[in-house]
C-alpha cells in the first residue's frame, strides 16, 4: 500500500453543509499517533466484545498484539472480522476514527521484529518484546501479533462543522 491514498468521500446526510471530507493523511496521523484504540470482536455465541489495548500503525495496517488464550484471541480464531476505533471522548473538536478489516495473524520473524521495535519507540521500553517463534516474547508470556489492513475507514469530525468521512480500500 506504499504510496497509496483513499479517496475521501464525505457523507452529507452526517456531515455540516459547509464540511469538507477530511484527508486521508489526517486520518492516518491520528492512527499513528493514538495511544489506545478499541477492538472490537464477535464471541463465537454472536455477542460482541470490546476491549481498549495499545497498536501501532505501520505499513498500511494497524497492528495489535494478544494472548492465545485472551477473550479477543478466541474470537479471533472464529471470526477474524474486526472494527478498531480510536479518537478522543470530547463533542466539541477532534477526529474519531473506526476502521473496518479482517485481523491477520502476523508470523514472520523478520516483520515482526520491525514491529517490535516500533512498539518500543511509541511506549517506551516497558513494551519491549523479543521475537520468538513467530509471535512476540516478554516476561515469560508470548503475545500473538495481529494487522488489520483496512476495507473502510470512517472519520467523523467534530466541533464547529460535523462531518463523516468515508475512505475505501481495495
Amino acid at each position: 500500500m506504499s504510496g497509496f491514498e483513499p479517496y475521501a468521500e464525505l457523507d452529507g446526510n452526517y456531515s455540516d453543509a459547509r464540511a469538507t471530507a477530511c484527508p486521508w493523511p489526517v486520518a492516518r496521523d491520528l492512527l499513528t499517533g493514538a495511544e489506545v484504540y478499541w477492538l472490537s470482536t464477535v464471541r463465537p455465541d454472536g455477542r460482541p466484545h470490546v476491549t481498549p489495548l495499545i497498536g501501532v500503525w505501520a505499513d498500511g495496517a494497524l497492528h495489535f498484539a494478544t494472548g492465545a488464550e485472551e477473550r479477543k484471541a478466541r474470537n479471533l480464531a472464529v471470526n477474524p472480522e474486526v472494527v478498531l476505533t480510536t479518537g478522543n471522548n470530547t463533542m466539541g473538536e477532534g477526529l474519531d476514527v473506526v476502521v473496518e478489516g479482517r485481523a491477520e495473524r502476523v508470523r514472520d520473524d523478520g516483520r515482526l521484529s520491525l514491529l517490535a521495535t516500533a512498539w518500543e519507540a511509541k511506549y517506551g521500553p516497558e513494551w519491549h518484546f523479543d521475537v520468538r517463534d513467530g509471535a512476540f516474547a516478554s516476561g515469560g508470556r508470548t503475545a500473538l501479533v495481529f494487522e488489520v489492513r483496512p476495507r473502510t475507514v470512517f472519520g467523523f469530525g467534530k466541533g464547529a462543522l460535523f462531518s463523516q468521512t468515508r475512505w475505501r480500500f481495495s
